[in-house]
């Protein structure tokens, strides 16, 4: 079977922890613990988001006196892409030897004209309190919101179209190669019409949507999206709270989501099924096995066609 594995943006950087190297490389070593098993069994292409360090190196990069100016998200998420996926070869290396491993780094095509970059919405980097945040808005011509946290910066997360080394993730595949790529969603590039030529653009697509796209491009039959909590909930947060178990994409929808949750997971594992017949799953990425064995997590399968 081929299966996309997601990895939740925290699953490297925990919420809370420090940003630290070996902290980082302590985490990865649980990834690779916790899908081992499926990797022996099964071809499997890795992604992973890349939240809490593209917000590092953004905050560093538009403090850093040495830049005339800021480095741009395109070119920032490429430099996660490189040190997430170094982090993970190298656990995955120590625990399958002899298996191929590449992380790739990878670019993800959006439209110049999609609605995203009229409404930019993506939080990025750190709070700030209102004046300050106010002030950078004005000094670096960014978009501000405010979040539970405090006043961060908003990018634009338009919606990914095509994935530019598709072809080169299928040929990997083919030779026995566990592939780490869409990292973060991928680098945003905008394609010219003419020329095809592309161009970085300052947003963060995001990688649960990402990550169904890569599913459906490549043929996978399982869609795996591992997150911090073991399924999806349906009134969560209130005294209704309940766990869902088994659920198709028209009955996920209606569980109306958090955008900036579990909403993304929800949706792009309803795409993945409705377009292509597969399976796809949300749950703990320690129960990375159980979920592909339906012990665990929450099941996202085919509609039931109308008798």
């Amino acid at each position: 079977m081929r299966i996309v594995i997601a990895l939740g943006g925290n699953a490297l950087l925990h919420r809370g922890e420090r940003p630290d190297a070996n902290v980082q490389q302590r985490n990865s070593d649980r990834v690779t613990t916790a899908i081992a098993a499926l990797v022996v069994e099964h071809e499997v292409v890795l992604t992973h988001g890349n939240g809490p360090q593209i917000g590092l190196l953004a905050v560093e990069s538009a403090s850093d006196p040495a830049l005339s100016a800021p480095c741009p998200l395109d070119l920032l998420g490429a430099q996660t892409q490189g040190m997430i996926g170094s982090l993970l070869v190298r656990a995955l290396h120590d625990t399958l030897p002899g298996h191929r491993i590449a992380a790739l780094v990878t670019h993800t095509v959006v439209r110049a004209d999609d609605p995203a970059f009229r409404h930019p919405a993506k939080y990025v980097g750190q709070a700030y309190p209102p004046d300050a945040a106010r002030s950078r808005a004005r000094a670096r011509g960014w978009h501000i919101a405010q979040d539970t946290t405090g006043w961060r910066r908003v990018v634009a997360s338009p919606v990914p179209e095509r994935i530019v080394e598709t072809d080169t993730i299928r040929d990997l595949l083919d030779i026995g190669t566990l592939v780490i790529c869409a990292g973060g969603g991928g680098v945003p590039v905008t394609a010219d019409k003419d020329t095809g030529a592309l161009s970085g653009v300052e947003a963060v697509v995001d990688k649960d949507l990402t990550a169904a796209l890569l599913a459906e491009d490549i043929k996978a039959d399982f869609l795996l999206i591992l997150t911090d909590v073991p399924n999806v909930y349906a009134d969560y947060g209130t005294p209704k709270q309940r766990p869902v178990l088994d659920a198709t994409p028209t009955e996920l929808r209606r569980g109306g989501f958090p955008a900036g949750s579990m909403g993304p997971k929800a949706e792009a594992a309803a795409r993945f099924v409705e377009r292509t017949g597969g399976l796809a799953a949300i749950g703990a990425l320690d129960a990375a096995y159980e979920i592909v064995h339906g012990r665990s997590g929450t099941l996202v399968r085919p509609e039931m066609p109308a008798v």
